[in-house]
């Protein structure tokens, strides 16, 4: 079988997405074509193919490149499948065993929280929750464990109009200015709390799991039954007890995949 003239071109876009997924952060195409040894001129094409794609993304005020929504749900994509659910399956019965709550594991998809994984105590508590559902992530507990430590563009690019707000009780970020500094209340604290934004006598705590890059593939939450004294108002419980145990397991995860807690700066 004859080679394609597509393959060089191939190669090297892979190997520009390889320069980006090594940087903590966005760089000039300089950097990338630096690296590289290639001409600008060539770099610039294969961002904007990249980009086009959506495994790249511009940010024209900083003149920067950095990784895409596609290529952060390629990589989540890979962690959904064998090796992150039978790593995590034990570690999170070993969880419910400790705290006597259900927990569950899920990762971004989009702008939604997926559910991989679910384990129930002996006498399980009725939950919305289950494999395979899906909820909005700026509502979920383990949605915004992961969205705390994404980056700024990126959280606008998935939460970009009123419409990627969708709500199911009258609590939760209804905008993007308040997701953003919820998020970096949570991601200060370490943990996330979801208290009746998904339903009510329900609250979720949940941390994330990081890759070897610091960034979050996933995240571990357990649920219990929790009512507010006054229903209108969310009466800022943050469970720090129950959230030790959580970070517990997501760090082990984390471990267990040769990942890095990355710390909020």
């Amino acid at each position: 079988m004859g080679t394609s003239s597509d393959v060089p071109g191939l190669r090297r876009g892979l190997q520009v997405l390889g320069v980006l997924a090594r940087r903590a952060g966005p760089v000039p195409a300089a950097v990338v074509a630096r690296e590289l040894g290639l001409p600008r001129s060539t770099i610039y094409h294969l961002l904007s193919e990249l980009q086009a794609a959506g495994y790249v993304a511009h940010l024209p005020a900083e003149r920067k490149y950095g990784l895409g929504i596609a290529a952060f749900e390629l990589g989540s994509a890979y962690l959904r499948h064998d090796p992150l659910e039978r790593v995590a399956a034990p570690l999170l019965r070993g969880l419910v065993d400790t705290v006597g709550l259900t927990a569950h594991l899920g990762v971004l998809h989009g702008n939604e929280s997926l559910y991989l994984i679910e384990q129930r105590p002996p006498r399980p508590q009725t939950l919305v929750t289950d494999v395979g559902v899906r909820l909005p992530a700026h509502l979920t507990a383990t949605g915004r464990a992961m969205l705390a430590h994404l980056t700024r563009p990126h959280v606008r690019a998935l939460f970009p109009s009123p419409a990627a707000f969708p709500m199911r009780t009258q609590r939760g970020p209804r905008s993007l200015a308040p997701l953003r500094q919820l998020l970096r209340a949570e991601g200060a604290r370490g943990w996330s709390v979801e208290d009746g934004f998904v339903t009510p006598g329900f609250a979720t705590v949940a941390a994330a799991v990081f890759d070897h890059g610091g960034r979050p593939i996933a995240a571990v939450g357990v649920t219990t039954r929790h009512h507010c004294p006054d229903e209108t108002v969310v009466c800022g419980r943050d469970w720090p007890e129950l959230a030790a145990q959580v970070r517990t397991t997501a760090d082990a995860l984390t471990a267990a995949l040769d990942g890095r807690r990355r710390v909020p700066g």
